[in-house]
Order: structure tokens, then sequence, then C-alpha cells
């Protein structure tokens, strides 16, 4: 098939999995930012999601773009060093012309990962997955269930910890660098490849990933300083 079978369809598969991400980070994030304004709105938001069939779905249909992006990502990493043989270890400059985040996009999306991972545990493990169980007929925590829909709870919670707030912002940078290539790289292989567009699309890129990487940022030191607030 050629989207597995030819290095180009490999790289369209990333590119349209990478987009769908994208959009999917832009709701996430102006989502929270709701619980910066109106924590009762964002916590009907978290209830309206919950575990319903359409929620469900979303997940699932999410995980599954995270999963072939990553799997197609490695996928091109490993074919380039191969093409690449020996003639990598003999490289004494770094290339003339090329962004710090397209020679460290493999490193840059293993920290995403180890973030989503981190966020799946914060979050999702303590709201939509009990929720699930439950309705699984297993057997859940009282008090668990009782805040899977307070999700200002769980924000509070976990961007209360210093710790935690470092390894998100940690999570966040890595986002931005890997969001900013990405981004661009991604219209280039759809076919938007000349030279003005490619250069509109880099500027849009970092316009674009900027806006959700603040949003983040925003919701995360916000609720860590009404926590230091609150401890005063």
């Amino acid at each position: 098939m050629w989207l597995s079978n030819s290095s180009v369809g490999r790289k369209v598969v990333m590119s349209v999995t990478g987009l769908a991400l994208v959009l999917f980070l832009t709701f996430h994030m102006a989502m929270n930012l709701v619980a910066l304004i109106s924590p009762s709105g964002y916590n009907l938001i978290c209830e309206f999601l919950g575990a319903n069939w359409y929620a469900l779905v979303a997940s699932a249909g999410l995980a599954l773009l995270f999963i072939i992006h990553i799997i197609y990502a490695f996928w091109l990493t490993m074919q380039n060093l191969q093409a690449r043989g020996h003639e990598r270890y003999a490289v004494s400059e770094k290339p003339k012309n090329v962004e710090w985040a397209s020679q460290n996009m493999l490193v840059l999306g293993i920290i995403v990962i180890l973030g989503v991972a981190l966020h799946l545990l914060d979050f999702w493990a303590k709201m939509q997955l009990p929720e699930v169980m439950e309705k699984l007929g297993m057997h859940v925590d009282p008090d668990t269930i009782a805040n899977v829909a307070n999700g200002v709870y769980h924000i509070e919670q976990t961007f209360g910890n210093p710790v935690y707030v470092v390894l998100y912002l940690i999570w966040l940078a890595a986002l931005w660098f890997h969001l900013t290539h990405g981004f661009w790289s991604a219209m280039q292989t759809l076919g938007w490849n000349n030279k003005i567009w490619i250069e509109r699309w880099k500027l849009i890129s970092n316009i674009y990933s900027t806006i959700i990487v603040l949003g983040f940022a925003a919701v995360i030191i916000g609720f860590y300083l009404r926590s230091l607030c609150g401890a005063c």
C-alpha cells in the first residue's frame, strides 16, 4: 500500500495525523482556559464529556491517531538513519540552514510522549477511567467516583505542586519546538512547498504553536499562583 510502502506515503500519514492532533490540542487548550475563567463552567464540560459514548469514541480515535503518528515517526526516523549509514558519524559540523528542532525531533517527540503519559496518569486515569471501570461493574473507590467530573479539583491538586509545574512546563517547551517544525513540515509534505508559502507556514507555525503553548502554560501557572495565594 502506498501509504506504508513508500517514504512519501509515510510522511503523508504522519502529516495528516499530526495536523489532526494539533486540532485536538487547540480544543483542549481552549477548554482548559475555561477553568481559569469559570471553574463551574469547566466542570460542566468535564461532566458533559465524562465516559459517555461520544467521549469514549473520541478518546479511542485520538489514541489511534497518536499511536499511528508515533509509529510512523519512529519508522521514518529509523529509515533516515539507515539511509545515512555510517555517514552520520562523519559529520563534524551541524548542517547549515537546518532548524534545531528538525535535528532533534526524535528527542522532542520522546519528551512529548512522556508528557502525555504523565498527563494521562494525572487526569484521564482519575476522571474518565474510573467512570469506565464503574460502568463495567468494577469496584472503584467512592471518593474517586465523587471527583471524576470535578476537573478543577484535579487541576488544583496537580498544579499546586511545584514539581509538576516544572515538569509540565518542560513538556510544553518540548511541545513548542515539536509543533513549530512539525506544523509547517506537514504542510510542505501535503503540497504547500513553494518558497513563498513555506515561509508563510513557518511564521504561522510559530504563532499558532506559541498560542497553544501559552494557553496551556497560563492554566498551569495561574493555578499554581492561586495555590500560593491560598496558602498565604
